[in-house]
């Protein structure tokens, strides 16, 4: 197990160093320019070679990149060109709201999709089963950018229940979380019905109904466990999913997290700041995945045997 986890962080390691590199590269190919931001198109020559060399683009694009690099190894992301704060003092700010938001839309995603997959593989071909099977492809179709402002019209301006933007008691949160979680909990209803048609035929399930078991004994405890492995994949992906959702969504509802700080960085040309936003969250999506990795070697050992 110990030769499985090694082998998996220095595969996370490898890709965030890919990462890095590839948004910085990017980044500096975005048609724009900071230091016009900064100064405005008024500034003279010398003002924009000062502030130019001041903030260090000046410099050869590579030597850009290998000084970005070696702080990151420093763990220092930066100061931000705009407000001259560091970086991790930002997404020290954000990342809570953005936390928030994400493990709500989870939770509400789970407690949609669970009850509704399983349902659904219990009653194939009913209407239980047509009504998830119509909830999970309007949910996977219907983008963030469109559920979301038809919310908004609908509990907001149409019903006065919930505010429109802001982040100010739970019932700020309902609306965004329902955006992010809804297409998460259309997928992951699909995965577990799907997954649970698989096994409840299989004879181990036969033998606990043969000892006696109740029905609901049987499909929780032995069908459902053992049609969580591709399930724990897919929620482990989707977990990732919420948090580059979480730009759009956080964007369109005005709620005051890392996704927000990502689209003022980007429209201030503020490269230090996008750069780290897009950076922690590669690194929270990785680290799930890892995490989910090894979450599915601790189920099924035998993950660990083909590695």
């Amino acid at each position: 197990m110990l030769r499985y986890i090694l082998a998996r962080l220095l595969a996370a390691l490898v890709v965030m160093l890919g990462v890095a590199s590839l948004v910085f590269l990017l980044l500096h190919l975005v048609p724009g320019d900071p230091v016009d931001v900064m100064l405005g198109k008024a500034a003279t020559v010398a003002d924009r070679a000062a502030l130019r060399r001041q903030l260090g683009l000046d410099a050869p694009l590579w030597w850009q990149w290998a000084t970005y690099l070696w702080h990151l190894l420093h763990l220092d992301l930066g100061t931000s060109i705009q407000t001259r704060q560091a970086i991790v003092e930002l997404l020290g700010q954000r990342i809570p709201a953005t936390a928030e938001l994400a493990a709500a839309a989870f939770v509400t995603a789970l407690c949609i999709a669970f009850p509704l997959g399983v349902f659904a593989a219990l009653k194939r071909g009913g209407a239980m089963d047509r009504a998830g099977m119509l909830f999970a492809v309007s949910g996977v179709s219907i983008p963030n950018f469109w559920l979301g402002p038809l919310l908004i019209l609908l509990f907001s301006y149409r019903l006065g229940w919930l505010p429109v933007s802001g982040r100010e008691g739970w019932s700020s949160l309902v609306l965004p979380a329902l955006t992010l979680g809804t297409a998460v909990a259309a997928l992951q209803s699909r995965m577990i019905r799907a997954s649970l048609l698989e096994v409840l035929h299989e004879d181990y399930l036969r033998a606990a109904r043969a000892r006696g078991l109740s029905e609901t004994a049987v499909i929780l405890r032995h069908g459902l466990r053992n049609a969580l492995l591709p399930v724990v994949t897919v929620m482990g992906v989707q977990l990732g999913v919420l948090l580059t959702g979480a730009v759009v969504t956080e964007f369109i509802f005005g709620w005051p997290g890392v996704g927000q700080l990502t689209i003022d960085a980007i429209h201030k040309r503020d490269y230090p700041v996008v750069q780290g936003c897009i950076l922690f969250i590669s690194a929270v999506y990785v680290g799930v995945n890892l995490l989910t990795d090894l979450a599915l070697a601790w189920l099924d050992p035998r993950i660990r045997l083909y590695d």
